[in-house]
């Protein structure tokens, strides 16, 4: 045996105690076992000016490149809504695509991982073949806090299953008026319903340990994702429900009615909060130092990073992007960390490193930017796990995600009508066994119409956009092999007369919308909606199924059908519906909302002095199911 030289001897003990004591030889911000915040602060204090102002910026995949993430130090990239690697792509092109665009960011000197988001506000809803739940509306009606945690539990493996990392949801605004086109994107009028549905955060980044610190972010792993608290502060309350207008209302109004549910995020560690596009009493949020700095980050101790909505700041001012550096300075020192840009990123880092070198911006602002940034990417393990784990492909579209997606549909359905028909007992539940059924209506063979904005493409659309079930398909699939189903979308009256149906089910509502797009004045239902529930209705027992994201006019439908199930925006699972049509299941849905009488009340809520709704919040027919008794 040959002898060892003294040098030998200690390199040998010192590879003896490096692997016995764990010691690590690089940096000390690429050691997992060293504390969280010590790495942050490692890593701040090696990056330059340019790298810290690349982690404040988030652009859209359309605009990267591997060169643009390199070269500008990107932090973070994202898909708008409809934004793909193609339509249609699988979840391993998805992975491809969030993998290549991770490699170049890995590239560079300090090899900081970036962090991709999407907006998964209904399940992975820009994916072709991921499981649609039901938009909140429909949620806040099952009032079943623990079925949305496990809806953000799957959404959160839907996401990992193509490489994204990060889910701007939940959307956790107090919609107080229907007329709002994002009112969908609200569980309820109430703050009480909204703080207890705050349960999809730790469903999508898990539940936080008992000595958990209220404000710090929180994701457990890399089967969960980082999830953003949205829109700060005020998005549901605007004057007339006018998307991104302004919110007026005195400060204990706001607290009371619009910030409750930021105490519930902050105590459920939600890594993200989002700022929205509306003013408060005609201060732009974005440009809202005192709540932002002074609220958000002071008062609830906020440690993740507070992040723009899409082309946020450029909206400080009127028209939109006017003047771009006075946005710039305005929301930074308000107190955002990361600007979705999305696409004009090059104005954006050098209007922000002139401020910064010319003293306009301190780099004390900078660095409290980067350092919670950094701070949510080292908590969630992006520097271990950059990339993303192929081993979770089979996890977009699950059976068992569809199964809970039709369970949230049948416990969302609000039974608003149940009369009685020639046999003295209600219309529903429906035999499944019988001569001749019709199925009709705009929405009843319509799986873009069922899942509403949000889906596939940013307004939605209309068709077999994805992959799902459509009332009339689930109606096939419920009633016995015997009974003949007929579907007729927008059959004559003599049609239905002459056709010997034992009963109809006719599904009508709105068409997708999303955002502005949807503001709505009127709230009535586009034709053939009315029309075809009269035709129908007045020929044979019906019961009529509305698809929408609000309440809307329904006195018509009410005068007309039988029976009336406010579906809202149901999602790719329509067997949800017909569990509860013919029986399996019973009607326990409540509304959300309350459901007004015209739109002259509105906006109305609960507590006002013309508090006068058609149905009041709460309202909800019940039936009891043979495989359970709601």
């Amino acid at each position: 045996m040959a002898l060892l030289t003294a040098p030998a001897v200690f390199a040998a003990l010192l590879l003896f105690w490096s692997a016995a004591l764990g010691d690590y030889a690089g940096p000390l911000y690429k050691d997992p076992a060293q504390p969280v915040e010590a790495r942050v602060a490692d890593l701040l204090g090696k990056m330059t000016l340019a790298e810290k102002i690349g982690q404040m910026t988030q652009i859209e995949r359309l605009v990267a490149t591997p060169d643009v993430l390199r070269n500008y130090f990107v932090g973070s990239l994202l898909s708008g809504g409809g934004s793909v690697p193609r339509k249609g792509a699988t979840a391993a092109e998805w992975v491809a695509m969030v993998n290549d665009f991770q490699k170049a960011c890995l590239s560079t000197r300090l090899g900081i991982p970036m962090i991709y988001g999407i907006d998964a506000v209904h399940g992975h809803n820009n994916v072709y073949g991921a499981t649609i739940f039901p938009h909140n509306v429909g949620l806040g009606a099952t009032r079943d806090p623990y079925l949305v945690k496990r809806i953000g539990a799957a959404t959160a493996l839907e996401v990992r299953a193509t490489g994204i990392q990060y889910a701007f949801a939940p959307c956790i605004a107090v919609c107080r008026d229907p007329r709002w086109g994002r009112c969908y994107e609200s569980y309820s009028d109430d703050p009480r319903i909204v703080q207890s549905m705050t349960e999809l955060i730790p469903g999508l980044q898990g539940d936080v340990p008992k000595d958990f610190t209220a404000g710090m972010p929180y994701v457990a792993g890399k089967n969960k994702v980082a999830a953003c608290a949205k829109h700060f502060v005020g998005d549901g309350g605007t004057v007339n429900g006018i998307n991104e207008n302004n919110t007026v209302i005195n400060r204990d109004g706001l607290m009371s009615i619009h910030m409750p549910a930021y105490h519930n995020a902050m105590q459920k560690g939600v890594s993200t909060v989002m700022i929205s596009y509306s003013s408060w009493n005609g201060v732009k949020m974005h440009a809202n130092q005192d709540l932002i700095t002074g609220y958000l980050k002071n008062t609830l101790n906020f440690k993740g990073f507070v992040i723009s909505d899409w082309e946020g700041i450029d909206r400080i001012t009127t028209p939109a992007g006017s003047n771009y550096p006075y946005s710039v300075n305005a929301s930074i020192s308000a107190g955002l960390d990361m600007i979705m840009v999305p696409n004009n990123y090059q104005s954006f880092i050098s209007i922000l490193t002139n401020f910064v070198n010319t003293g306009v911006i301190p780099v004390s602002r900078i660095d409290d930017a980067v350092t919670r940034i950094l701070r949510v990417k080292f908590t969630m393990g992006l520097f271990e796990y950059p990339y993303a784990d192929s081993s979770l492909a089979d996890q977009l579209g699950k059976q068992e995600h569809r199964d809970l997606a039709r369970e949230a549909v049948r416990k969302s359905l609000v039974l608003l009508k149940n009369d009685e028909v020639s046999s003295g007992k209600p219309l529903l539940p429906l035999p499944k066994k019988a001569t001749k059924i019709l199925v009709a209506g705009s929405h009843a063979d319509n799986l873009g119409y069922q899942c509403g904005g949000w889906t596939i493409e940013w307004q939605g659309d209309t068709g077999r956009t994805t992959v799902g079930t459509t009332i009339l398909d689930a109606v096939k699939a419920a009633v016995d092999p015997s009974t003949q189903v007929v579907f007729a979308e927008n059959p004559s009256a003599e049609f239905v007369k002459g056709g010997g149906f034992s009963y109809a089910i006719v599904a009508v509502g709105e068409h997708p919308y999303t955002e502005t797009k949807g503001d709505n004045l009127n709230l009535t239902i586009p034709e053939p909606g009315v029309s075809t529930v009269e035709a129908v209705c007045g020929a044979v027992p019906c019961a009529t199924v509305l698809i929408s994201g609000r309440p809307v006019v329904v006195q018509p439908l009410l005068a007309a059908s039988k029976a009336l199930v406010a579906a809202w925006l149901p999602g790719s699972e329509g067997l949800g519906i017909t569990d509860a049509l013919f029986g399996d299941y019973g009607f326990s849905g409540k509304l959300p909302r309350n459901w007004f009488r015209s739109v002259d009340q509105l906006p109305m809520n609960v507590g006002d002095k013309h508090y006068d709704p058609l149905f009041g919040l709460g309202y909800g027919l019940t039936t009891k199911g043979t495989k359970n008794n709601y």
